[in-house]
Formats: structure tokens, C-alpha cells, sequence
């Protein structure tokens, strides 16, 4: 309200109308606003729409990704009658666990920042002031890491994909082959999205919590490979098929041999079916416990 002077010439005690006015238009619900709050994630996690700094490591991986599977198409279709080649130079199944150390990067960088930053300043009260349940925002956050970290894997196979139908290799196996590798790519960005954003969500830091990640990740396949590699030269196969359960990447990849009869890439992929059953349940339970683990700790920070 007003309250200068009567001699300045203005009446005292006007409201003044700005104008505004109540909103009567439709309210959207709990499914647009996750649908935004998806695509804000995934354009977030390769920079899109931040400055330059926050697109040159994403970007840069996702380059890297690639390179090599650019180089593999040119020796294929150049070279494929003059080195009598007959398949992809290097499988689908195999090229992941090639590459994992870029893999590892990206996702170690971009769980923090879709993760830690909320838990760390209790931002998620702001998000779940919206038409939102924990349960629905946290599985936007991990589905949003997860289709990026899809399409950082995806990318390089549907490059090689493309570059054996140009090299004249046989379209129904190429075809198969590539689906399970879909698949098996699908698979693979859902557990390392999960184990990522577990480890970010108790290590709020983000610092820490991008080395925890990759510690998480890689030194996880070192010491399993380790274990297969003794376990074949002692002649306990079983003890490394056991062991590859423990890394989502060995992980994944006996799930493809078992699945899809993919070439495998581990010294001791599953062997029969027991073994095989027991690669497909570890691998939910591996998805499931980490979506468990999340809504735990969620439910801990809005309390």
C-alpha cells in the first residue's frame, strides 16, 4: 500500500494492479513433467544446452567410441577381398569390453552430476514439489544415464552394422548379430547406470564420487579377468565363470554368449545352462538392487 504524504499530490492508501492474474489454464501431470525432466537429463549428460566445457568430455568419449569402429569399417570395405574377410574384424559382443575404459569415464563423469549434486544441496525436495513421486523421479534420473550411456555404447555398433552391409557381409546373420548386440548394449548401460548412480548417491562429493565410480567399474573387471585367467590355467573353469558375475562387463558379455551364441570375450563364459540361468538373474538382480538402492536413499534425504 501506499503511504506517502498527502502533499505530494498522490492519495494515500492505493493498491496498485499490476496485472496479474490467476492461471486457469490445463495443469500438467506426474507424465509430462517426468518426460521433461528425462530429456533434461539426457540432453545434460552430452552438455547439450550448458556452455562448451561441460560438451568437450562427452563428446570427446563419444568421438573416441567412434574412431576405432571408423577405422574397422575402412579396412573391412577396402580390404575385405584382399584379406578374405568374411565377418566384422572385431564382434559386436567383444567391441564394449574393448572400449570400456571410455565407457567407464563417461559414466563415472555424468552420475555425479545427475545424481550427487541433488542428494548433496537437497535439491530433491524442490523437484518433488512437483507433481513427481520419489519413486518416478528417481527412476527419470537413472533412465536418463542409462539411454545415454546406451547411445555412447549403441553409436559404434550401428556404425559397424552399417559398414558390414557395405562390405557385402550376410545381411539375416549381420542382422542378428546385431540385435543381440543391442540388446546385450541395453543390458549393459542399465547396469552400469545403476551401479554409477548407487555409488554417487553415497558419495555426494562429486570428485569422489567420479574416481569411486571408475574404481567400482574397472578395477572390478581387472581383478575378475584376473580370477579367469588363473581359473583357465588351473583347470577350474567353473571358479571363472563364477568370478564373471562380480563385473557388469564379463557380466554382460557371458549373458550374450548364452543368449545369442555371441563370440565371447572372457577367458570362461558361462557353460551350459545352469550357468547361463545364472547369468540372466544376477544381471536383474544386479539393475533391480541398484533402482532398491537409490529409492533407499532418496527416501532417506526427503525424510
Amino acid at each position: 500500500m501506499s503511504s506517502q504524504p498527502e502533499e505530494s499530490g498522490l492519495p494515500a492508501g492505493v493498491i496498485h494492479d499490476l496485472g496479474y492474474r490467476p492461471y486457469g489454464g490445463p495443469r500438467l501431470g506426474e507424465g509430462p513433467v517426468a518426460w521433461a525432466f528425462f530429456l533434461t537429463g539426457l540432453r545434460n549428460t552430452y552438455g547439450l544446452g550448458r556452455s562448451a566445457r561441460s560438451k568437450a568430455l562427452p563428446m570427446i568419449l563419444l568421438g573416441l567410441m567412434l574412431l576405432p569402429a571408423l577405422i574397422l569399417v575402412g579396412v573391412l570395405v577396402q580390404a575385405k577381398n584382399l584379406l578374405d574377410l568374411d565377418e566384422q574384424i572385431v564382434a559386436y559382443s567383444t567391441y564394449p569390453l574393448t572400449t570400456q575404459l571410455l565407457i567407464s569415464v563417461f559414466v563415472a563423469a555424468q552420475a555425479p552430476a545427475l545424481i550427487s549434486r541433488d542428494l548433496r544441496f537437497r535439491t530433491i525436495t524442490l523437484y518433488l514439489a512437483r507433481p513427481m513421486r520419489r519413486a518416478v523421479y528417481v527412476l527419470v534420473r537413472l533412465a536418463s544415464l542409462t539411454v545415454a550411456t546406451f547411445v555412447l555404447i549403441a553409436a559404434p555398433l550401428l556404425l559397424m552394422y552399417l559398414g558390414g552391409l557395405l562390405a557385402d557381409l550376410p545381411p539375416g546373420r549381420e542382422t542378428g548379430r546385431f540385435l543381440g548386440a543391442v540388446v546385450g548394449a541395453i543390458l549393459l548401460a542399465a547396469c552400469l547406470a545403476g551401479l554409477a548412480a548407487l555409488v554417487a548417491a553415497f558419495t555426494v562429493r562429486r570428485g569422489l564420487a567420479v574416481a569411486a565410480v571408475i574404481v567400482v567399474l574397472l578395477v572390478s573387471y581387472t581383478v575378475v579377468t584376473t580370477i579367469q585367467g588363473i581359473a583357465v590355467g588351473s583347470g577350474h573353469e567353473v571358479v571363472g565363470e563364477v568370478a564373471g558375475l562380480f563385473s557388469p562387463y564379463t557380466l554382460i558379455n557371458g549373458l550374450q554368449v548364452f543368449l545369442f551364441d555371441s563370440p565371447d570375450a572372457t577367458p570362461t563364459p558361462p557353460d551350459g545352462t545352469a550357468m547361463g540361468l545364472l547369468y540372466v538373474v544376477a544381471t536383474a538382480l544386479t539393475i533391480l538392487g541398484a533402482i532398491g538402492g537409490l529409492l533407499l536413499r532418496y527416501r532417506r534425504v526427503e525424510s
